[in-house]
């Protein structure tokens, strides 16, 4: 279920946490067993832990990419209309150069370029749907 690291007293605990049921917690302390009875009651926390998904970088590049690259595509980061296109193709582009506008989820995203050059293709109409992660653009040196 859960797994835990501790240092007490310069000894190290590895503790992984196998259910918890009311005031009963079953645990394995450095591969022991052991039950454990709590003196209160365990609270679950009711607002659940939310843990988001790898981003789909928007280059072709990968995330892994500490620096902007010259060439490659500028992609949707998620499912939504193109409101406005905002470049045309030969168009020189800055890093962080606005260059289409993108409504989802009734909320408008700026869709900006990591990478200078120049677009060679827009792949996108205004009004067109797109889904996350299709190329919207592609941008050349």
């Amino acid at each position: 279920m859960k797994k835990y690291k501790f240092t007490i007293q310069n000894v190290d605990y590895s503790v992984e946490i196998n259910s918890v049921e009311e005031r009963t917690i079953e645990m394995d302390v450095n591969g022991t067993h052991f039950t454990v009875l709590m003196d209160k009651e365990v609270k679950h926390s009711k607002t659940p832990t939310l843990i988001r998904s790898v981003a789909i970088p928007s280059t072709d590049q990968g995330a892994h990419v500490k620096v902007a690259a010259k060439t490659g595509t500028i992609k949707s980061p998620l499912p939504g209309t193109i409101v406005e296109i905002f470049v045309k193709p030969g168009d020189k582009v800055t890093i962080g150069q606005r260059m289409a506008l993108l409504e989802a989820m009734k909320m408008e995203n700026n869709i900006e370029s990591d990478k200078a050059g120049t677009v060679t293709e827009v792949k996108v109409s205004k009004g067109d749907p797109v889904m996350e992660g299709d190329v919207l653009l592609v941008v050349g040196e």
